[in-house]
């Protein structure tokens, strides 16, 4: 195994592909999923809008979603992503079919992060004259800001996962090169290059995400 005539230039290219897909993507499932994941939170049992249907029809929908494995999603979405973005290939063909698999999941989370926040602090809201959106966005949302940053976090971390499977139908990246060189050519050292720079990008995202959360929280 030589590390000597790496494609650098490649790796270079590979590694800002997945960050393009990662934070445009994460920006799309953060604007898509935090919406959802307060709507399942204000039609949830006991809850300010409580209504089952809704809540059970929402819930169904983001299930079904979440239950088909993302390789299987990014084909399935193939002639929908072409007919939105105009290709199927790339950074732009496969930030769709990403944001469809993370909204869902980043939805579940939030509605988690709400579901935690003390009652008493609703009630003293709404005791105070607040309307429903005040009580969500001035008192809900900042007392579970800490549980949301962890949810980015998680959401983050899940589509450098996805990113990297979407190599396989050429959505470029970390997981494109990785595929193209390391199993199609047998070019272990770009493969083994490209899997450290996965987990180096994981651990970095983890740690900002700690640090976010650990300011953010109340002592």
């Amino acid at each position: 195994m030589s590390f000597e005539n790496l494609y650098w230039a490649d790796i270079v290219k590979a590694l800002s592909q997945t960050l393009a897909m990662v934070g445009g993507a994460l920006s799309l499932t953060v604007l898509l999923g935090l919406p959802l994941g307060i709507l399942l939170y204000l039609t949830g049992r006991q809850q300010i809008f409580s209504q089952p249907l809704a809540y059970g029809g929402l819930s169904f929908i983001l299930n079904i979603i979440r239950s088909v494995p993302f390789i299987i999603l990014l084909i399935v979405l193939m002639p929908i992503t072409v007919i939105v973005t105009g290709t199927s290939l790339g950074i732009r063909g496969v930030i769709f079919p990403l944001v469809i698999g993370t909204a869902p999941f980043f939805a579940r989370l939030v509605e988690t992060a709400l579901r935690e926040v003390d009652r008493g602090i609703i009630e003293a809201s709404q005791a105070m004259g607040a309307s429903t959106a005040q009580t969500i966005f001035r008192a809900v949302l900042p007392e579970a800001l800490p549980s949301l940053l962890a949810a980015v976090t998680v959401t983050a971390i899940v589509l450098v996962d996805y990113t990297a499977m979407s190599g396989a139908i050429g959505g470029g990246g970390l997981g494109d090169l990785a595929i193209r060189y390391g199993y199609h050519r047998f070019q272990t050292e770009i493969m083994l290059v490209c899997v450290v720079s996965l987990i180096v990008f994981v651990q970095l995202i983890q740690s900002a995400g700690n640090r976010l959360v650990s300011h953010f929280s109340r002592k």
